[in-house]
């Protein structure tokens, strides 16, 4: 798109008034990674993303439920995918499923098949880590929090990486560091420096779950929707009808204050930082919650080589040092102070701990007016597409 033309869409939008179901694409970083913004309610902004989008969901929607169900396991049939969806959707909020009808609706794919994909991490399993970091333990006093995505890379999730930033009309502006077609947030933040980071515990052995419950990745939906601080956030895990087994971690940066928690439904145990009372006492750290199962050793040592060193640059370095190598699809270091994040997807067979690291200033994308004048747009989504 020319430079005149990207201007008079700035003027367009910065002098109109809010109107419902705006949304742009962009990329950024060498990878040009897929930068999404929508706002609107929640139907909008997934139809906006479906819009924007379309080519890259189809893609990786074929290419989920083409796996699963040519795998020869029976957890991901298209019944057993089914029944996963009748057991969580009373426990779903209707915002989010208002969101995945959009998304089916701006992308043509039908809803049942989306809704499948979706169910694949319900029934599956999966390990990952993260961490919250500050204070203290830093050089700048700043909130850190880091987390790995350690999955399949067969499945090629990382060929349509999509970071997705919401500007929803009646909730806070949020970021959904994801793959295209899936809405579900594994990990994200909102504009008040609150970033969540998850753990799969469930082992393949514990199959069939007890799915009559939540999905973690809806409820960490609502939490970056509407929560202002960790406390509303700890309110709504515990609140919610909890399933399968997982970890969290939970940073908040206009709070400084950070726990880990572990979710093993129907138990929920929360720790602070340096809690005697930890998994992992005695080794623990002021200012410091950490969850990296195996990898964990590797872990308290750099942490114990670095205390009070931590910068964001270190915080990566730690993270690249504790994938599950052989499966890091993705990787996230929030500065959940001042509402950055730096951020590496899996490219081919190359992992993410090997990938540098790209910068994006939310604060910048959190304002739709100062995102359209900042990045060169390469595609708008209908102002009004309903």
């Amino acid at each position: 798109m020319s430079r005149t033309k990207v201007l008079l869409l700035c003027i367009i939008f910065a002098a109109a008034p809010p109107c419902r179901g705006k949304g742009f694409r962009t990329s950024i970083g060498a990878d040009k990674t897929a930068l999404v913004i929508v706002s609107g309610d929640s139907y909008e902004m997934g139809r906006a993303l479906g819009s924007l989008m379309s080519e890259e969901v189809q893609k990786l929607i074929s290419a989920l439920l083409g796996s699963a169900e040519g795998g020869g396991d029976s957890r991901y049939s298209e019944a057993n995918l089914d029944a996963a969806w009748k057991a969580v959707s009373p426990h779903i909020s209707p915002n989010w499923k208002r969101q995945l009808r959009g998304l089916a609706d701006g992308s043509g794919i039908p809803l049942s098949r989306l809704i499948r994909a979706h169910m694949i991490p319900v029934v599956g399993d999966y390990s990952c880590s993260g961490a919250a970091i500050w204070g203290d333990a830093t050089v700048d006093g700043k909130m850190y929090v880091f987390r790995n995505l350690d999955y399949s890379l067969s499945m090629g999730m990382q060929e349509v990486p999509v970071v997705v930033v919401y500007l929803p009309d009646d909730g806070l502006a949020h970021v959904n560091p994801t793959f295209a077609g899936f809405i579900g947030v594994q990990t994200g933040m909102n504009a008040r420096g609150l970033a969540l980071t998850e753990m799969g515990d469930s082992p393949g052995r514990d199959y069939p779950f007890e799915l009559d419950g939540v999905p973690f990745f809806t409820m960490f939906s609502a939490i970056l929707y509407k929560a202002q601080g960790l406390d509303a956030a700890l309110d709504t895990i515990r609140q919610a009808k909890r399933i399968k087994k997982y970890h969290y971690v939970i940073g908040c940066g206009a709070e400084k204050r950070g726990v880990k928690i572990r979710a093993h439904a129907p138990n929920l145990e929360i720790w602070t930082d340096s809690d005697p009372d930890d998994e992992s006492a005695p080794n623990v750290f002021r200012h410091i919650v950490i969850n990296a199962e195996s990898r964990a050793p590797v872990a308290f040592n750099h942490i114990r080589a670095n205390y009070g060193k931590y910068t964001a640059e270190k915080v990566v370095e730690l993270t690249k040092a504790i994938p599950i190598k052989g499966g890091n699809l993705f990787a996230v270091v929030y500065d959940a102070t001042d509402l950055k994040m730096y951020f590496a997807y899996a490219r081919g067979r190359e992992e993410a701990y090997k990938r540098p690291f790209e910068p994006l200033d939310l604060r910048v994308c959190f304002d739709y007016a100062s995102a359209l004048k900042s990045f060169t747009v390469e595609k708008t989504a209908p102002a009004n597409p309903r």
